[in-house]
């Protein structure tokens, strides 16, 4: 028969942290907050173009200045510090979709094109 039970004590599930009272979580919007004011410290990202979209200004002969692109670079920078995560943006002749959050143009379509079209699964237009 067995006297006894050796039970060894528990290892830390965080070794090198110190055991210490956690951290208390801030609500989301205390996150969100913080989130804006880094993406406004850092330095704007360059926009880039989804092969879908370099196809269709190749067919249709949309070209960009790079005035035109830094036009584009501080729209998408706008819409992200207002929090939009697809957005239509009109440069000139051009309607872009574009993803904020990562920062590409995903299609794009010159005057011609945009008759009669409806632009969906998008939160925000900036007309440049």
């Amino acid at each position: 028969m067995i006297d006894s039970i050796y039970f060894p004590e528990p290892l830390p599930i965080n070794p090198g942290r110190s055991q210490s009272q956690p951290q208390p979580v801030q609500p989301a919007g205390k996150q969100g907050e913080f989130a804006r004011i880094l993406d406004g410290k850092l330095p704007t990202q360059e926009v880039k173009f989804s092969s879908h979209a370099q196809q269709r200004l190749q067919s249709r002969g949309i070209t960009f200045s790079d005035t035109d692109l830094k036009r584009l670079e501080g729209a998408v920078e706008s819409v992200a510090q207002k929090g939009g995560r697809e957005s239509l943006i009109m440069l000139g002749d051009a309607a872009l979709v574009v993803s904020v959050r990562n920062r590409t143009v995903i299609t794009a379509m010159d005057r011609a094109s945009m008759q009669g079209n409806v632009f969906t699964n998008i939160d925000s237009a900036v007309i440049i």
